[in-house]
């Protein structure tokens, strides 16, 4: 497993960053940076579990573990999705934890992954581009 993390300094309250994280429309337009047209079914509160899909269909699905809206979600991914239909696979602790810390800045948005290697490249190519994404469109959206 690779332990990967990632921060930004955002100029906006964590309420703000929160609703681009998980809101649909500014969701799918971050998620760019992984899928073009990515998006995600389900209800986010713990236990539940949440469908990240791509628009054929593809993707994983992962379990919430933890929630404290404006501050907090942690994911622990179960398996993939292939044309919809759901194939588990043993990764073990592998999650995607999303923190913001309110500060004199606004926020400072941090995540930790923990992923098996073989997603430890793509994580690094993507992530970081996500991340600017969010930031931008935190501070410039009404």
């Amino acid at each position: 497993m690779e332990r990967l993390s990632y921060e930004i300094e955002i100029n906006a309250e964590p309420e703000k960053v929160w609703s681009v994280l998980w809101g649909d429309i500014t969701y799918r337009q971050w998620t760019t940076a992984f899928t073009d047209g990515s998006f995600y079914e389900g209800v986010l509160e713990e236990n539940n579990i949440i469908k990240f899909l791509d628009p054929k269909n593809n993707g994983m699905y992962s379990r919430v573990k933890k929630v404290i809206p404006n501050q907090e979600i942690t994911f622990l991914h179960l398996g993939e999705i292939y044309d919809g239909i759901e194939v588990p696979q043993d990764w073990g602790e592998a999650t995607e934890a999303y923190f913001l810390e309110e500060n004199e800045e606004g926020t400072l948005l941090k995540t930790e992954i923990q992923t098996p290697a073989e997603f430890k490249e793509f994580f690094e190519e993507k992530f970081p581009k996500a991340m600017s994404l969010v930031k931008h469109l935190s501070e410039n959206q009404l």
